[in-house]
């Protein structure tokens, strides 16, 4: 049996026989999964004791995951795998024509080889190198734990992907970000179980009642900054060039084909947040194992990278720092590369996301002529269609990327709820998941839903 045989062979999820999937059916595989996911995060792992990795909180956010349960792995290994392979088909170091069916399938079946890998392999490394602390024995039973979670995880983001809505990549992370910002508002019991008024809401009028202005600032600072960060995103959405199409075989009858400002999406800001994640992520690992840091970062006993490129890469809240005296010029500075970072690899991600996921100018032009239409005024030609479309969708892209890498570098330093590029996520995850249903289902769904996506 020869490499691509094999690959045919991988266990996958059944896809369904319909061409399209009702919407009561999508809704109830996305809950179905959606329960799962917080039923399996609360599944704590067996025969550990408390790692290290519970002090990276943060970093589970990004990574969709409960750090110390049996998905502890979340979404790090698909996404690891989706970033390297980006990268080694975008060098040509693998060539695989991504534009063909034959090709996006082989493209798959490498990526879902590659996550299963990284399963594995994360897997061990979290084990071996103490991020989650075994007890005497039981080394080989959570390291088993954790690849079983893993690849649970790669198989629910499957199931939502084929049966659901969006994917569940995506479902995951809004869910993890929507469940700790309602934590950050309103929580207001402090971890040894006592009332302590820590969430933003309570401690607002904690701090207002004891007449504390600083209190109040650090309090309601965050809170404006994700509703500004909230109206802003959700403007951006609605931005937009329309490209004028006509059918070929009903004269006279146009529509307009939108290409958003955002072309792809929010996938590039999460390859990005995962990246900066695993890098941090690995730097404390190294620092645990080996015993110092490394040039990858060094750590205090919080878990906040003070030395290294996880330094560097992360985000200080420069807004906190002032209110509390605490800023350091070294903390400007941070801010600088911390946004560099975000806006160029948000745009190189998007470019590869572009190109391998069939958002290329080449392959909208190849489906629009497929589908029977054609631009007016224009010879009906695919290369013709191609080099128009490459004037909006290649600007898009770059303009696109590097827009949502600014807003979530900046949003990160100014301090939002939950982490500038968390909520960033979540609003664009849940915008588009709107669009999608309200677009593909506005017949099919409830007539109670169906007044809610004004359809």
């Amino acid at each position: 049996m020869g490499f691509r045989d094999f690959l045919k062979n991988l266990p996958e999820v059944k896809p369904p026989v319909e061409k399209k999937i009702s919407f009561n059916t999508k809704l109830k595989w996305t809950l179905i999964i959606l329960i799962s996911y917080f039923v399996l995060s609360n599944i704590s792992i067996f025969g550990i004791s408390e790692g290290s990795l519970s002090r990276f909180e943060y970093l589970a956010i990004l990574l969709g995951t409960s750090f110390g349960s049996i998905i502890s792995l979340g979404i790090g290994p698909i996404v690891m795998a989706s970033i390297i392979l980006q990268l080694l088909v975008g060098a040509q170091i693998l060539n695989i024509d991504t534009t063909t069916v034959e090709g996006k399938k082989f493209f798959q079946a490498i990526q879902k080889l590659l996550v299963f890998a990284f399963v594995i392999f994360e897997a061990t490394v979290y084990v071996l190198m103490g991020g989650i602390q075994a007890n005497p024995g039981f080394t080989g039973l959570v390291i088993f734990q954790l690849i079983l979670g893993g690849l649970l995880i790669v198989f629910m983001d499957e199931v939502v992907q084929k049966w659901g809505f969006g994917s569940g990549v995506s479902l995951f992370i809004a869910a993890g970000i929507g469940w700790r910002l309602f934590a950050q508002l309103f929580q207001f019991i402090d971890p040894s179980g006592t009332f302590q008024p820590t969430g933003k809401i309570l401690a607002l009028i904690s701090s207002v009642i004891q007449g504390d202005g600083s209190g109040v600032a650090q309090a309601i600072f965050p809170i404006i900054v994700t509703a500004l960060l909230f109206l802003i995103v959700t403007f951006a959405q609605s931005l937009r060039v329309e490209v004028p199409l006509a059918f070929d075989r009903i004269r006279g009858h146009t529509i307009k084909w939108p290409l958003n400002f955002f072309y792809v999406g929010v996938i590039p800001v999460i390859l990005v947040s995962a990246l900066a994640a695993n890098i941090q992520l690995f730097a404390s690992l190294l620092q645990k194992g080996l015993g110092s840091g490394t040039f990858l970062g060094t750590f205090n006993s919080q878990g906040i990278p003070v030395a290294g490129l996880a330094f560097w890469v992360h985000s200080t809240p420069i807004l906190t720092e002032l209110i509390t005296g605490s800023f350091r010029w070294v903390y400007a500075l941070q801010a600088f590369f911390h946004i560099v970072f975000y806006v160029a690899f948000s745009i190189i991600f998007a470019i590869f996301w572009t190109s391998t996921s069939g958002m290329d100018a080449a392959s909208q032009a190849r489906n629009i002529v497929k589908s029977g239409m054609s631009m007016p005024g224009f010879r009906k030609d695919e290369r013709v269609l191609e080099s128009i479309l490459k004037r909006y969708i290649g600007p898009l892209t770059v303009m696109g990327g590097a827009a949502i890498g600014l807003l979530a570098s900046v949003a990160n330093l100014f301090g939002a709820l939950v982490g500038g590029t968390a909520i960033l996520l979540a609003i664009m995850i849940i915008y588009q998941l709107y669009q999608d249903i309200a677009q593909q289902h506005a017949v099919d769904m409830n007539p109670a839903l169906r007044g809610f996506f004004g359809k």
